[in-house]
C-alpha cells in the first residue's frame, strides 16, 4: 500500500473510530505485516487488512445492522444473537461497497476475523492472529500466544481458537458455528 493509500484510510477510520480503536488498528496492520513478511503472505493485503479490520467496531449496533442490510449480508438467527460479531460482516460489506476494494481474500480477512472458519487462507490466518497478537494487547496469555505465532500459523491458531472456546463457553456465550469449524479443522491437523 502506498503512503497516499494509506493516508486515505487513516483520514477514514480517524471519522470512524475512537483514538483507542485506531492505534490498535495501527499495531495490527503492523503484527499483519510482520507476520506476513514471515510467513510469506502477500504484505500489502495484509497491512491493507489490518488496518481496516476493525472499520466498524466503534459504530452503533444499529448502524452495523444497516450496513449489513444494505449491503445484502445474511443476518441468520446466530449472527443476529451475538452482536459483537457484527463489526467484522458490517467491516468486510463497508470496505467492499463503500471503499470499493474488491480483494476477496481481504473482504473475508475483514470477514472472519472475529470467527475464524474451515478452510481459511494464510492471510485470514494472518488478520486472525495479527488482532490477538498486536503490540497493544495485554490479555493474560499474550505471551504464550506470540510465542505460538511466532512457532508456526498452525499452531497460533490451535491456541487463539482453544483460547476463544475455552473463553466463552466460560462465560456461558454463543459460540458461532464457524469458530467450532475452525477449531476443529486446525485440531484435527496435529
Amino acid at each position: 500500500m502506498t503512503e497516499r493509500e494509506r493516508a486515505k484510510y487513516i483520514k477514514i477510520l480517524k471519522k470512524k473510530l475512537s483514538k483507542f480503536r485506531l492505534y490498535h488498528s495501527e499495531c495490527v496492520s503492523k503484527e499483519a505485516v510482520r507476520l506476513a513478511e514471515k510467513y510469506r503472505v502477500d504484505v500489502e493485503k495484509a497491512e491493507l487488512a489490518g488496518l481496516l479490520h476493525d472499520i466498524m467496531k466503534d459504530v452503533s449496533g444499529k448502524d452495523q445492522l444497516e450496513v449489513m442490510k444494505k449491503c445484502s449480508v445474511d443476518v441468520d438467527d446466530m449472527l443476529e444473537k451475538t452482536p459483537k460479531l457484527w463489526h467484522s460482516y458490517a467491516g468486510a460489506a463497508y470496505v467492499e461497497k463503500e471503499l470499493g476494494i474488491d480483494d476477496e481474500e481481504v473482504i473475508n480477512a475483514i470477514k472472519y476475523h472475529t470467527t475464524a472458519r474451515a478452510g481459511m487462507t494464510r492471510l485470514e490466518k494472518v488478520i486472525y492472529i495479527a488482532d490477538f497478537t498486536s503490540a497493544d494487547r495485554d490479555y493474560d496469555d499474550v505471551d504464550d500466544m506470540r510465542r505460538a505465532a511466532n512457532k508456526g500459523l498452525d499452531d497460533a491458531m490451535r491456541y487463539a481458537l482453544s483460547y476463544t472456546v475455552a473463553d466463552l463457553a466460560s462465560r456461558g456465550l454463543v459460540i458461532h458455528p464457524d469458530t467450532f469449524a475452525a477449531y476443529n479443522e486446525v485440531h484435527a491437523k496435529k
